[in-house]
Order: C-alpha cells, then sequence, then structure tokens
C-alpha cells in the first residue's frame, strides 16, 4: 500500500512507521511521511528513503493532485500535557489537530485518485469527565474543553466521507509502551519509590498498550466493513489508584504517596482535569468485531513496555 502520514513523528509514529515500511530488507509498504522536521526525520531514515520504501515531506504543497494514495493515517497535534493551557496555547492545540486536519481533507478534496481510507486520531476526553460511568461509543459526551477540542477534530475529519473515503476515528487512550508517553515521565518517580495515586485515586484511567495502537491501525487500513468512531483502550480500564499499585508492584517499590488535588490544581491550573478526572471507556466495537488484543490486562502492557529498553 501506498501511505500518507501526518503526526507520524510521535510516541505511536515511532512503532507505526517501522511497521508498515519494513526494513530495506524485508519491505512491506511505502509511506509518505508529513513532518514539521524533514531533514531531522530524513537523517534518522536514511536506510529506508534510500530503499525507497519511505519518503519525507515538510508540506502538503509538495504533493500533486496526480499523488495517489491507499490510505491516510492523520496523528497530528501538538502534546496535549505539554504545556499549561493558557489561551494561546488551546489556540495552538487546536490549530495543530483542526487546522492540520482541515488542510489535509481540502488536499484530498482536489486529489484526483481518493485513498480508500482516513483513519484520523482523536481521544477519550472526547466523553469528559463522567465519573465511574461506563462509556462506549455511542455514549454522550460531557462538555468541556477537551470534548469540544476532539468533537471539532473529529468533524474535520468527517468532512472527507463526503468525498467517498471510509473515515475511521479513534478515541485513544493513554497509551502504555516503552521509551514514551506517561510512563516515560512517571518511571523516574516510581523507580525512587515516590509514586502513588493522584488526588482520590478513584478517578478512571482508559489505557491502550502502543502494540495494540498499532495492531488496530493496521486492521482498520484492511477492513473495509469497519468505519465510524472507535474507543481505542484496552478491554479493562483502571482506577488511578490501581494503576499506581500495578505500577510499582513491577518496580518492586512502594507507590503510597498521595498527591492531593489542591496541590495539583494549584500546579497545573484547568490542565490539572487531564490528571483528577477520568474516563471508564470501553472498546464495544472492538470487542464487537472480535478483536484481539495483545494486551488485554493493565499488568501485561507495564510489564512487556518495562521490559524493552526505553
Amino acid at each position: 500500500m501506498d501511505i500518507l502520514i501526518t503526526g507520524g513523528t510521535g510516541f505511536i509514529g515511532s512503532l507505526l512507521v517501522p511497521t508498515l515500511t519494513g526494513t530495506a530488507e524485508e519491505p512491506r509498504d511505502h509511506v509518505t511521511l508529513l513532518t514539521r522536521f524533514p531533514s531531522r526525520v530524513s537523517a534518522a531514515r536514511r536506510d529506508l528513503i534510500e530503499a525507497g520504501r519511505l519518503r519525507v515531506i515538510g508540506s502538503l504543497d509538495e504533493l500533486s493532485r496526480e499523488t495517489r494514495f491507499d490510505a491516510v493515517i492523520n496523528l497530528a497535534g501538538e502534546g496535549i500535557a505539554d504545556r499549561p493551557w493558557t489561551r494561546q496555547r488551546k489556540r495552538e492545540l487546536h490549530s495543530s489537530r483542526i487546522m492540520t486536519t482541515e488542510a489535509l481533507v481540502d488536499w484530498l478534496r482536489l486529489a484526483k485518485h481518493k485513498p480508500e481510507v482516513l483513519i484520523s486520531g482523536s481521544a477519550v476526553g472526547w466523553y469528559g469527565n463522567q465519573g465511574d460511568l461506563l462509556l462506549e461509543e455511542s455514549s454522550p459526551p460531557h462538555e468541556e474543553f477537551v470534548h469540544e477540542l476532539c468533537r471539532d477534530w473529529e468533524q474535520a475529519a468527517l468532512a472527507a466521507s463526503r468525498l467517498g473515503i471510509r473515515v475511521c476515528l479513534l478515541r485513544t487512550g493513554v497509551v502504555i509502551g516503552a521509551g514514551g508517553g506517561m510512563l516515560r515521565r512517571l518511571l523516574p518517580v516510581f523507580t525512587l519509590g515516590l509514586g502513588g495515586a493522584l488526588g482520590s485515586g478513584n478517578q478512571y484511567l482508559s489505557w491502550i498498550s502502543l502494540p495494540d495502537v498499532v495492531q488496530v491501525i493496521l486492521r482498520l487500513l484492511c477492513d473495509r466493513e469497519m468505519s465510524g468512531v472507535y474507543n481505542l483502550t484496552g478491554p479493562r480500564p483502571v482506577t488511578n489508584q490501581e494503576f499506581a499499585q500495578t505500577l510499582g508492584q513491577l518496580l518492586r517499590r512502594p507507590a503510597v504517596l498521595k498527591v492531593p488535588a489542591s496541590v495539583i490544581k494549584l500546579a497545573m491550573g484547568e490542565m490539572s482535569t487531564l490528571l483528577l478526572d477520568g474516563q471508564r471507556v470501553i472498546p464495544s466495537r472492538l470487542l464487537q468485531a472480535r478483536h484481539h488484543f495483545v494486551h488485554a490486562t493493565l499488568e501485561t502492557a507495564l510489564r512487556a513496555a518495562l521490559s524493552r529498553p526505553g
């Protein structure tokens, strides 16, 4: 397949891109990677570029109307927890997701050869904070900033369906994997025995392993019967307290310290909702499609991530 990927230099892309391209010796798909840092990526992936398996571009303007892709994977977006949510930061988060997706759909509208599928990112934040309520793809949201951000992101991608393109939306939970994501931030603290629950610890954390994210994307690329919204989470969400205890046990470190909600709110402001609120999300449509999860429990996902070098 010929695949265009945006946002492919992030945590998910770190496994997705090499999985799709294969190696110079054992090639698979051909990938065009749209990134803000084309020279940096080109230097790191020189072997695949020279083998003709990877093309790196810095703008959609480098593509012509004649360029043909079988599929497009849209993962672009600034890290939502990277900086405090000032008004300027909220605009950046919106622009990096919605405006990038709108520009992508505009290019698809002009392209003479439409791809068969667009797989586009979103997040479980779409549901907003709903306590311990079980949330499926059909569940209504709680209106708040993160929901509005995800809602606009999804609507921008769904515009591609009017072009006859199959659209799949990924409401992704916290991704567990080696070398990145939330685990990379938590490991130094937990390794020192200073880890523990945040706030009450009762808020739910909907997680998924990095290998499972890639496996779901691979299936969506090929299964023409699958379209619409998918909760990209593991089948067993856990509370923040359960997460802390499981990670502490695997590291053989105590995880009994608690950070009060008031301290987190003081330090993070509105962004503290990412840590203190939660969503108990179930991947109902993947389960109905009999998708097999590589890591169905948090313990196996964490154990696999910790066993690999970061």
